[in-house]
């Protein structure tokens, strides 16, 4: 007999287990075991069903969170698939990297004194079940339309995006400049996170499902902005950012001073089974270097727990805030420090010096002062000496900006904001290009991909309703 709800008062909190340090130091496999059904059902009957779900009012998809639990309480795990997929693409895939201690988990309403329900492992397991049960279906539509819609760009907001539209009967291509489907799905995310055959499985389905993908293709080089527009009843921006932002201290164009998506896509690119040249010389290779990583966020992390499984001599990062004020994942600093990662909290790095390349980082030490505009305590130099870090590989993971897109589409139409970021209507994802619409990063800046899939999903539901009232002005006009 299924568990009654409630059980926090009864059960701890679990997570999955974790593979042992020393294993998971040397491959790049995730480093969670799934759940068992019973483990799951456990972790599930936790939720305390509120009335307001704070989980599901933090969840950037709004998931249905309190319905797919008490499901998945009571072994009726096919009803919760179907509830967990209803508002979300790609659930096995948030199940692994979002980072639900900031989001449904972080909110949960029994977190205080009991520990938070178990949300995201719970995730994962219903939908890694539902693929080996076969109750994932691909969503074929009703009627096709006639109608065309080109999206740039096969990352989380392109691919949902298209999914949505695809089961709404419109044709749809979606062009990518790399050589996979999936964006950074696939070359920004390591192994250890999403292991990238959790990614193909998807990209087959939406190509079964009837979406077109036209790979290593450039828009703005390989095919004109103005082209595409010919080509489709609509058009969906959805590049995200990848523009790195910059370090502006003395040294900083020392070689071994490197971006961290680069760092990132030369090691996954390795994984694949590419060639990879910067990474075969040393130059984006970590193997038996001293690492230090500037930065505190979610991408920091990867690069950390990255240079650790290429085998680095030591790693370090370097961040100007405190533990506390960290935007990565608590989880993931936890992660990062069971496999070996230094954290130099309250410290920025203010110069760069070495012969012929990079071989020492000057570092300062920081303090955390007045909030500023955004309510975020500012930061400023400490009364205290810097010091000094031995290196030969330092990765910047600075976050990062919009590219010039006008010009990358040879338009100059294209409204931006003062942050370089498309501008839309915020309810109908339109730019001011009749046709033209954008989602994901390009418009609210680098951010998470459980966002990315929102915003996909909202986009697909602005261009259809587009669509259909072009549809109808033109039937009008032919009366």
């Amino acid at each position: 007999m299924a568990d009654r709800m409630l059980q926090f008062v009864r059960l701890p909190q679990e997570q999955p287990e974790k593979r042992a340090v020393a294993e998971r130091r040397a491959d790049f496999a995730e480093i969670y075991r799934s759940f068992a059904a019973q483990e799951a059902a456990h972790q599930s009957s936790r939720c305390s069903q509120c009335g307001v779900p704070f989980c599901s009012v933090h969840c950037p998809l709004g998931n249905d969170i309190p319905d797919w639990l008490k499901l998945t309480a009571e072994g009726r795990l096919e009803e919760a698939y179907e509830i967990s997929a209803a508002t979300n693409n790609f659930p096995e895939i948030c199940g692994r990297i979002c980072p639900q201690d900031r989001l449904c988990e972080g909110n949960c309403v029994i977190e205080k004194g009991y520990e938070a329900v178990t949300i995201g492992a719970v995730e994962r397991f219903l939908t890694d079940t539902a693929f080996a049960e076969g109750w994932v279906r691909v969503r074929r539509p009703a009627r096709e339309r006639g109608l065309s819609v080109g999206i740039i760009g096969a990352g989380p907001a392109g691919l949902s995006a298209a999914e949505e539209l695809r089961a709404l009967g419109y044709a749809v291509d979606v062009y990518d400049r790399y050589d996979r489907i999936g964006g950074l799905l696939i070359y920004g995310i390591p192994n250890f996170k999403l292991e990238k055959e959790i990614v193909f499985r998807r990209a087959a389905q939406l190509t079964e499902q009837g979406v077109r993908f036209h790979l290593n293709c450039e828009i703005g080089r390989d095919l004109p902005f103005d082209e595409l527009r010919r080509r489709h009843a609509a058009v969906l921006i959805a590049t995200g950012v990848y523009q790195a932002r910059d370090l502006t201290a003395p040294g900083a164009g020392l070689p071994g001073i490197v971006p961290a998506l680069d760092y990132l896509i030369a090691s996954n690119r390795n994984g694949l089974g590419d060639v990879v040249p910067a990474f075969d010389s040393g130059l984006l290779n970590a193997q038996n270097k001293r690492v230090v990583v500037v930065g505190g966020g979610d991408t920091a992390m990867d690069c950390v727990r990255t240079a650790v499984r290429q085998g680095a001599r030591s790693v370090k990062c370097l961040y100007r805030r405190d533990r506390a004020n960290m935007p990565g994942s608590m989880r993931e600093v936890k992660n990062a420090e069971e496999e070996g990662v230094e954290f130099l909290w309250l410290s920025a790095p203010k110069g760069f010096s070495g012969t012929p390349s990079l071989q020492t980082v000057h570092a300062a030490r920081m303090r955390l002062g007045l909030p500023d505009a955004s309510g975020r305590q500012s930061v400023e130099p400490a009364d205290a000496p810097s010091f000094r870090l031995d290196a030969d590989l330092v990765i910047k993971a600075l976050g990062f900006d919009p590219e010039d897109l006008p010009l990358q589409f040879v338009t100059l139409d294209l409204a931006v904001t003062r942050w370089g970021t498309l501008r839309i209507h915020h309810r109908s994802f339109m730019t001011h290009l009749p046709g033209v619409f954008a989602a994901g990063d390009i418009v609210r800046g680098a951010s998470l991909v459980v966002w990315a899939i929102r915003d996909g999903r909202d986009a697909a539901a602005g261009i259809h309703a587009y669509l259909e009232q072009e549809t109808a002005r033109i039937a009008v006009a032919a009366e």
